[in-house]
């Protein structure tokens, strides 16, 4: 059977996005960071307005820099654009601080290009920014990537693929710190792909036709050592940037429990965690939760001020 159209476009709604109020930035559209031509190989960056820089000329070099918040879109990994980074409770809300400039990336998907095309596209996309940043302001030692769903998946994988070779994940190149991110905000992203049959869901994930077969090529359980490799649990080791996980109790796309042995073995291996667990949630986060819970992690790990959010469990208002 077919990936059911009425969960297809339940993805398609809750990646939606509006137009965003830019009081706050400059929106940037549409660079290559790789020169395909290829519109899933662009991105599009949020900057100051002028007249936010200019406030700030005053300041040396260094601290006009602003730490980098990179939005990684869902949809199964085949659909979503960056255009959801739009979304007033996503990057404009970051930006809207004064302390973050953003950017949200494209990437090849599923009916394009199988796995690992998704995480290279991604790695290079970070790279670009590394290399290019400066020029825009960014200070490109303090990157954040903040995903969810599929982006939440692919914003781990940025994330434990730190300083390791790419060969892990089935690709010829060799990582370096070019492709380091400095934290990572995962909104009920995929973890371990063999086990989201575990728990309960509307989504068959070891069938043929499920976002994660599709990722592959063919059913993941056919091929389990590539699904390790495509998975963000089997990568864990020690010196990983910050995590804060986000995850509805109820999601019926993607298990809680992705989240939950995600965590646990983050900590295991003595890495810096926080979970947020929304009882009687879904497949979504109140808009409220970045104001809430993201601004204050960033601000914590790149400002050092601040709280840093504890594991929590979190009741949705009605």
């Amino acid at each position: 059977m077919d990936f059911p159209k009425a969960v297809l476009s339940l993805f398609l709604s809750l990646h939606s996005f509006a137009a965003p109020a830019q009081e706050s930035f400059r929106l940037v559209e549409d660079i290559e960071y790789l020169p395909t031509g290829s519109p899933r190989q662009k991105l599009d960056l949020f900057l100051r307005t002028k007249k936010v820089a200019s406030e700030s000329a005053s300041l040396s070099n260094k601290k006009k820099l602003l730490p980098l918040v990179v939005w990684v879109h869902g949809g199964g990994w085949q659909s979503g654009d960056k255009k959801s980074a739009r979304r007033p409770d996503r990057l404009p809300c970051i930006l809207k601080t004064g302390r973050y400039l953003g950017a949200s990336l494209n990437y090849r998907l599923s009916n394009q290009s199988k796995w690992p095309a998704q995480i290279e596209d991604c790695q290079k996309a970070i790279r670009w920014l590394r290399n290019n940043g400066s020029k825009y302001g960014i200070n490109t030692s303090k990157i954040a990537v903040w995903g969810s769903s599929a982006g939440g998946h692919l914003a781990s994988m940025l994330g434990v693929l730190s300083d390791i070779q790419n060969q892990e994940t089935g690709s010829s190149e060799v990582s370096n710190k070019k492709n380091e991110v400095q934290a990572v905000i995962n909104y009920y992203g995929p973890s371990s792909f063999l086990r989201m049959d575990d728990f309960p869901s509307k989504i068959i994930h070891n069938s043929p036709n499920s976002p994660e077969s599709k990722l592959l090529g063919f059913p993941i359980t056919q091929n389990q050592k590539l699904a390790d490799q495509a998975s963000p649990l089997h990568h864990v080791s020690t010196n990983l940037p910050p995590f804060i996980h986000f995850h509805g109790t109820h999601d019926q796309l993607v298990p809680y429990n992705q989240s939950v042995i995600f965590h646990q073995k983050l900590l295991a291996h003595e890495n810096s965690s926080r979970l947020i667990s929304v009882q009687q949630g879904g497949h979504f986060m109140p808009s409220d939760y970045t104001e809430k819970y993201v601004v204050p992690f960033l601000d914590f790990h790149f400002y050092k001020t601040g709280k840093l959010p504890e594991t929590q469990k979190v009741k949705i208002r009605r």
